[in-house]
C-alpha cells in the first residue's frame, strides 16, 4: 500500500516522492554549499591575507602554507592550485549575490578560463537557464559559442546546433548516478 501525505494541485503526494524530491534535491544543496564556501575563502584570501590587494606581494608564497594545512585537515581540494582559483572566483565574483546559486563549482571553475568580462556573464546565465552540465559549459566555452552568436547575423542556426550539442550533456555525471540510484531502488 502507498501512503498518501498531503494533497497537492497534482493530487496526493506519497513519502516515496517526497524522499525522491529529497534525494534530487541533496547535491544541488551540496554545490550550493561548495560554491559559497570557495567564494568566501576567496574573500578571506584577498582582503585578509592580500589587504585588499589583487595580488600578494613578490616573492610571497602566500597559498603554499594554508594548502598545506588545509589538505592535512580536510583533505584534497585545498591545493594552492585551488585556493588560486578561490581567490579568482571572489575577484571575478566580487558580490555574492551576482552568483548564480544553479551552478557548480566546476561550472565557476570553467567561466574563471573566460577573460572576457561580457562572455563570462553570458555563459554563466546560459549554463543557469539551459541547466547546461559542466561538461555542456566547456563544450560552449570551447566552441565559442558566444562570440560565434554576436558575429552572427542569424542566430537560429549557432542556437540549434548549441541545443542539440548539449542535450547528450544535460547531466552532470554526479546527476546520472544520483538518478540511475534513484530509479534502481523503484
Amino acid at each position: 500500500m502507498t501512503r498518501k501525505t498531503r494533497k497537492s494541485i497534482h493530487g496526493w503526494i506519497t513519502w516515496g516522492d517526497l524522499i525522491r524530491e529529497a534525494r534530487h534535491k541533496a547535491p544541488r544543496a551540496v554545490d550550493t554549499i561548495q560554491v559559497q564556501t570557495s567564494w568566501q575563502i576567496g574573500r578571506h584570501i584577498v582582503e585578509f591575507e592580500q589587504q585588499g590587494a589583487q595580488r600578494a606581494g613578490y616573492g610571497k608564497q602566500l597559498l603554499a602554507l594554508p594548502a598545506k594545512e588545509l589538505t592535512v585537515k580536510f583533505g584534497k581540494g585545498f591545493d594552492d592550485r585551488n585556493l588560486r582559483y578561490m581567490r579568482s572566483f571572489f575577484q571575478l565574483f566580487p558580490i555574492w549575490n551576482a552568483v548564480r546559486s544553479e551552478l557548480s563549482w566546476t561550472h565557476y571553475r570553467r567561466l574563471l578560463g573566460v577573460h572576457n568580462e561580457k562572455a563570462r556573464q553570458w555563459y554563466m546565465n546560459e549554463a543557469a537557464t539551459q541547466n547546461w552540465s559542466s561538461r555542456a559549459l566547456d563544450r560552449q566555452i570551447l566552441t565559442l559559442h558566444y562570440e560565434r552568436l554576436l558575429q552572427s547575423r542569424d542566430k537560429t542556426p549557432a542556437t540549434e546546433e548549441a541545443t542539440t550539442n548539449t542535450q547528450a550533456m544535460k547531466n552532470s555525471p554526479r546527476e546520472n548516478c544520483a538518478q540511475n540510484s534513484i530509479e534502481n531502488r523503484h
